[in-house]
């Protein structure tokens, strides 16, 4: 019975495979991506927040090609891609959030937000202009420079997924 099952699961998955990956419009990931576009290029992010991360242009613009690169069919350009992404941090602070019983800060947040441009040159409706923002909490008896890595990457995976779905999951 077990081995009927797994023979069926296996034509049924195949048989997806085979349907989705005609279509020109799908990827692994989900992603609808145009039959026309081939390739993809993002502008370095600058950063002209109040307060500069050194390392948070260069780790979001990394991040936004891996994320392309690994979840589309779309090849790297270094400029003028079929699809285009370029954008700036406007935000990057840190501010407490919760207080303890005893009026003390017990949580901090670090914010990040970032204006992206997106031009799909194959379909002008899809392209967008839009401000990102996520948060990331962290216990107020820690220091900043102390857990600023650890936060900066994980806001950076929140921004690119977000960027990620508005350009190519229409979500």
């Amino acid at each position: 019975m077990r081995a009927v099952f797994i023979q069926l699961f296996l034509l049924v998955s195949a048989g997806w495979c085979i349907t989705l990956s005609g279509c020109g419009f799908y990827s692994h990931s989900g992603a609808s991506v145009s039959p026309d576009a081939k390739t993809f290029s993002v502008e370095y992010i600058q950063n002209l927040a109040s307060i500069v991360q050194p390392t948070l242009s260069q780790v979001l613009t990394e991040k936004l090609k891996r994320k392309f690169i690994n979840e589309t069919q779309l090849k790297l350009a270094q400029s003028n891609g079929d699809v285009r992404f370029s954008g700036k941090i406007i935000d990057y602070r840190t501010a407490p959030v919760g207080v303890q019983g005893n009026q003390q800060n017990a949580v901090n947040q670090l914010t990040i937000g970032v204006e992206i441009t997106y031009e799909n040159t194959k379909d002008e409706k899809q392209n967008f202009k839009q401000v990102f923002s996520t948060f990331v909490n962290y216990p107020a008896d820690q220091n900043l420079a102390a857990v600023e890595n650890q936060l900066v990457q994980t806001a950076t995976d929140q921004l690119v997924t977000d960027i990620f779905n508005k350009a190519f999951i229409n979500w």
